[in-house]
Formats: C-alpha cells, structure tokens, sequence
C-alpha cells in the first residue's frame, strides 16, 4: 500500500512540475477541457432545470385530479379527424352538478370557468388579469393560501354574490401597498368587493399563478358572461377520494358522463378525462431527445478537449524522453512510467473540468438573478462533469503514456530532445 502512495505522490510532483514549466501549454490545454465541460455541463444543467420545473408546474395541478374537458391534454391520434375532436361539446356546470352528486369515489368536484379581463381601482388599472369563476368545491381542488382577509362562505358562493380574493400583483397594481380588503374594485366593470389576497405563489412554467388572478364566485360570473362559451375555458375538476386509483375514479366518471349526455353504447365518448400523468409522458419524451441532442452538443465540446490534451501529452513524452531513460535506468518499472503520465493527463483534464464547472456557477447565478426560473447546478451534473473529466484524462493519456512506457532506456537516455 505504501509504494503505491508514494507512486502517486511522486506522479503528482512530475505533473505539478511539467504543468509549472509550461504554461502556456497547460493553459491552452485547460482552456479545450474547461470549454468542453462547460458546454456539455451547462446543456445538463439547463435541461435539467427545465425538467425539474415543468415538473413542479404540472405536478401543482394534482396527482389525484381528473380534469374533463373537451380536447384531451395528450398528443392526439394523427388518424382521428381534428373535427371529431372540435365538435365536441364542453362541459358545463349542470354536469359538474350532476357528477357532485352522483360520484362515490370522488372526494370534490368543481367547476370554474377563465377569461382574460381587466380590473379598476379608482384610477390604478390592471390589464390581462386571470378572472377564474369557481364553484363550490374550487377551494378543495385548486389548493391555494388566503394571506389577507379569508375565503368565501358557501352561502356566498351558491347566491353568487360579488365578491373576490385577488392575487399579490392584482394588489401591488391597483392598491400600491395599501390592504384591499372591503374594497370594491371593478372588474370587467362589475364592481366587487374584495375580501381575501392569496398568498404569493410565483409563476410556473405555463404561467399559471394566483399572484396575476382574480377568484370569483362562478355563478357571480354568471350574471354577465357566458361559462358555457369556448373562450371561457370551461373545465371540470374531480378530485379523488384517498387510495382510490384514478383509473376507478374515471371509469366512474365515464359512466356518469355517458348518461347525462345519453351517448349510445356503441358510440365513442364525446369528451376527454386528463390528468397530469399525460403532461409528464409527454414531457419526458421530448426531453429524452434534448438530453440526446445536449450529449452530442456536448461531446463534441469534449472531443475537441480530449485531442487537445492527448496532443499536449504527446509533446510533454517527446521532451521528457531522455528523463524517462533514467528513470528506467534507475530501476523504473514500465507501469510506473505509464502510471506518472496518465495521472497527469488525468490531473489535468480534471483541473480543467473544475474550471468548468465553476463557470457553470457562475452562469447558474447569473441566470438566477436575471430570469424567474429556478436553475441548480445539481450534484448528479458535478459528479457528471468531474467523471467526464476524468474519463477523457485517462484515454487521452493513455496512448502517450503506453508510448512512454515503452521506450527503450538506452535510446531514450541518448536522446537529444
């Protein structure tokens, strides 16, 4: 065990010193491996990234949650007519009524209704904002925090009464940090009084937050918009009971559905049950040629790294010829010869590789001080980067370290070089 520690130290003092002689030569081999492991590290990192948050984004919708409606969330079949898909009807709120009443399995249904409309509070106004009419039930479906005020009473949502809960940047718009609530904004130009503020949630990656929105009671919506129309978004949200699967609690469903739309046994469904699980299929298949495209990307970042150090290995065995000779001499044995440049090929590409990666931190912090999207450099990507790192030092190292090993003493101690 000692003769060993004693070959690396003494592997790592020839390495340390040839990379001290020559620095400029270490330094443009360091620059193709850090740029190699920078791209390559940064392609991950990013994809990654992005994975992690369309996850998080999909998975706030709720694992246990069938959503009806009229086009179905996964890629549709390329032989079944569009048409078929568009002359669907959507669902409305006499059938969520209907399913409410009649689900065994379901622990909440809920219906809502969005459109995009504006708010006005004395002279501050607000554009494009989220206006959601939720039912009974929306609460239990939709999970979501009151930060000011409170939430709406059962009688207010079945009269429709014109109330509302806003998000955080409805507030900071329109009441410039002053407490909405017992306001009365006006909305679309209804005027409501404001009686809760949600908590701040952020923006996930299908721009889906509390923070631009305005909650409403759906039969309020009722009054002056039609929830049955196709720019109103209806949807149908149906949670299910603790440890019921979601393929009983469709099925169910599907039974239900079929009958209040009197769909003949023989013909197809007339609407479609979504639920998460289609989105991150989906998402991992697309992804899964990223990750493929972000490796070639890479690789050949990489590849060039690699050459550059294997050249660099190369001229470093041509120089230190007539030293190999003494060394053998001395009584070196061949693996030690091999073994000394291979660890400085290896030092050196993982010298470079850590470079990398601290640009990659940069980059992340950077990135996460400009963009709202969260970006991790993960400990998989690190561990991923410093193996690269060290696969690349040991096969561009290997042919020049087995030429050194190999050379005869007496022609290497008469080198002139």
């Amino acid at each position: 065990m000692l003769i060993y520690l004693k070959l690396i130290k003494e592997s790592f003092v020839f390495s340390v010193n040839s990379l001290r002689t020559n620095k400029l030569r270490t330094f443009l081999s360091l620059l193709g491996i850090t740029i190699g492991i920078f791209a390559i590290i940064s392609v991950f990192t990013v994809i990654d990234s992005l994975r992690n948050s369309i996850k998080d984004s999909i998975q706030s919708l709720g694992d246990n949650i069938v959503y009806v409606d009229k086009w179905p969330w996964e890629m549709a079949n390329p032989n079944v007519p569009w048409w078929k898909y568009m002359n669907r009807p959507y669902p409305t709120l006499k059938e969520a009524s209907y399913l409410e009443k009649n689900l065994h399995k379901a622990q909440a249904v809920a219906f809502s209704a969005t459109a995009n409309k504006n708010a006005v509070y004395l002279s501050n106004s607000l554009d494009n904002i989220s206006l959601i009419g939720g039912s009974s039930n929306y609460n239990k479906v939709r999970l979501f925090d009151i930060a000011e005020g409170r939430d709406f009473t059962k009688q207010e949502l079945q009269s429709g009464k014109r109330v509302a809960i806003i998000g955080q940047t409805v507030v900071e718009h329109l009441f410039e940090g002053k407490s909405p609530i017992n306001k009365t904004i006006k909305v679309d130009n209804q005027k409501t009084k404001v009686i809760g503020v949600f908590a701040k949630e952020g923006t996930d990656m299908f721009n889906k937050s509390m923070d631009n929105a305005i909650l409403i009671p759906v039969n309020f919506m009722r009054i002056w918009l039609d929830v049955k129309q196709a720019t109103m978004r209806p949807l149908i949200m149906i949670k299910a009971k603790n440890n019921i699967p979601l393929d009983e609690l469709k099925d169910e469903t599907t039974r239900l559905l079929r009958k209040i739309r009197k769909i003949r046994p023989k013909d197809e469904n007339n609407f479609a049950l979504n639920q998460t699980s289609m989105l991150t299929s989906g998402f991992e298949k697309v992804f899964g040629i990223i990750d493929w495209a972000g490796i070639v990307i890479g690789g050949f970042s990489i590849l060039v790294g690699a050459f550059g150090i294997a050249n660099i290995m190369f001229v470093s065995v041509k120089e230190r010829t007539h030293l190999i000779g003494i060394q053998k001499a001395l009584g070196a044995k061949n693996y030690f010869i091999l073994f000394q440049f291979i660890f400085e090929s290896v030092f050196l590409s993982i010298l470079g590789g850590v470079l990398g990666l601290i640009l990659v931190s940069i980059l992340v912090f950077a990135a996460n001080k400009m963009v709202e999207m969260q970006f991790t450099l993960s400990w998989i990507n690190i561990l991923r980067g410093i193996g690269i790192s060290f696969i690349v030092g040991i096969v561009a190292g290997f042919i020049p370290s087995r030429n050194a090993a190999r050379l005869n003493p007496v022609k290497a101690i008469s080198s002139n070089f």
